[in-house]
């Protein structure tokens, strides 16, 4: 199965219907199967005390509430009808994660393929429960959470709807550091919860997304924008369209060269089968009638003659012919 790579524009258009149109192309030409955008009412989200995260006061210089900020990024309904119509038009998967209840019903009238749920809702029974009564298919980030939560999380949803759920690995902090991004949690997931698994990346550059892919990520989800000098707090760890493009290529590359999993001579390097092997070779004349021994045979390509396997097989048997220096072997072993 091809992974499912998501282009996460989120709010990254900050809040420019015209700048999340020229996200959209860009991750259409990247060659992403979805763009992701998330749709927020801001005072259905959070309440007028909440704090904005560490790394959101460091990206946008500001220490406002959670609030004001949300407020400048947030695109209304009829914007996301627009976007997913010009999506159709493009010819990439719409997405966006909803982060109220009123944004939830909003988008599952829309229309998507599958709900991708954002770390921050892991621990929110009324909204999994809400998701469940969707019986739509299901991507998870897992952000912050301990395998418990994930359990508790799953349960929710198994209960009433969704079969189909991917879990992805993810750590909530923008750049994440290298030594945070714990890839190997992704094989604890799949094999404790029986579910597949994928990686939502917030680190700097494309090596790990491409990690992930080499380890059997089923989803890869990725933050990109059109300029990550732009103002706003999810640019500084996003990648610019060229390098989601190279990601993307990256990932491609990866899945055709993950392979089959049978360990067997492909069809491109049969042609050096002949060239790279070695054969029983005469070490010197040889005459007919002469018993073959380790002084009068060697080891040398061509591999077209008797396999080394078979040295054994012919030491002590007697030569049917005349050989010269270097000429193959011939008989049965």
């Amino acid at each position: 199965m091809a992974v499912k790579i998501i282009a996460e524009a989120g709010v990254n258009h900050n809040g420019s219907l015209t700048m999340a149109k020229q996200l959209v192309d860009a991750a259409k030409e990247a060659g992403a199967d979805y763009v992701k955008f998330q749709t927020f009412n801001p005072k259905k989200l959070v309440a007028k005390s909440a704090k904005t995260a560490e790394y959101q006061k460091k990206n946008i210089g500001s220490d406002e509430s959670q609030l004001t900020m949300l407020e400048k990024l947030a695109l209304d309904q009829d914007a996301f009808v627009e976007l997913k119509q010009y999506c159709e038009q493009v010819g990439i998967g719409f997405l966006s994660t909803p982060f109220d209840l009123e944004s939830l019903a909003f988008l599952d009238k829309l229309g998507m393929d599958f709900w991708k749920l954002p770390s921050g809702e892991i621990t929110n029974l009324p909204y999994l429960e809400a998701i469940a009564k969707t019986n739509r298919p299901v991507v998870m980030s897992t952000g912050m959470a301990d395998m418990k939560e994930i359990k508790a999380a799953l349960k929710v949803l198994r209960s009433q709807g969704p079969k189909d759920i991917t879990v992805l690995q993810c750590n909530t902090e923008y750049p994440t550091p290298y030594e945070d991004v714990n890839l190997l949690a992704m094989e604890t997931i799949q094999e404790s919860l029986s579910v597949k698994v994928g990686y939502s990346d917030h680190t700097r550059g494309i090596a790990i997304p491409l990690a992930a892919a080499g380890l059997g990520a089923k989803v890869i989800e990725k933050h990109f924008t059109l300029d990550r000098t732009l103002p706003g707090p999810d640019h500084v760890a996003s990648l610019e369209p060229e390098e989601l493009k190279e990601m993307v290529q990256g990932i491609r590359q990866i899945e055709k060269a993950l392979g089959s999993g049978i360990k067997e001579p492909s069809p491109s390097e049969m042609k050096n089968k002949v060239a790279a092997r070695k054969s029983l070779v005469a070490a010197k004349k040889i005459h007919k009638g002469e018993e073959f021994t380790p002084e009068n045979i060697t080891v040398k390509r061509p591999g077209n003659g008797i396999s080394p396997m078979h040295y054994y097989d012919i030491i002590g048997t007697v030569a049917d012919r005349d050989y010269e220096e270097d000429q193959t072997i011939e008989g049965k072993a």
